[in-house]
């Protein structure tokens, strides 16, 4: 069953109403973003891969978010360097920073 970068961005927000944006709501949404541009880019080399694989990755995904929002909620230190970690493992997988970068424009 292949999921829209919609339907799957509703996976990963989260349900509980905010009263007031505090700075783990807004950091665990920075990284929701990061990592749902991650999914965005697999999907789009979808033909690439088979529908096994993104059923992994977006699972990963999913389990990655709880844990990073988890982290931000706790304040731990370190959340900063297992999320750059974790994002810089998905882009061995959907290679999202090539395709940022202006250098590798033609």
């Amino acid at each position: 069953m292949s999921r829209t970068p919609r339907s799957f961005s509703r996976l990963l927000v989260d349900a509980r109403p905010s009263r007031a944006p505090h700075a783990h709501t807004v950091l665990t949404n920075f990284y929701r973003e990061e990592f749902l541009k991650h999914h965005e880019c697999l999907l789009r080399q979808r033909h690439e891969y088979s529908e096994c694989t993104i059923a992994d990755v977006e699972a990963a995904l999913r389990r990655v978010m709880a844990r990073i929002e988890e982290l931000c909620a706790e304040g731990h230190a370190d959340v900063d360097l297992v999320a750059s970690r974790l994002l810089h493992s998905f882009d061995g997988v959907t290679n999202l920073s090539a395709w940022s970068e202006p250098s590798n424009l033609h």
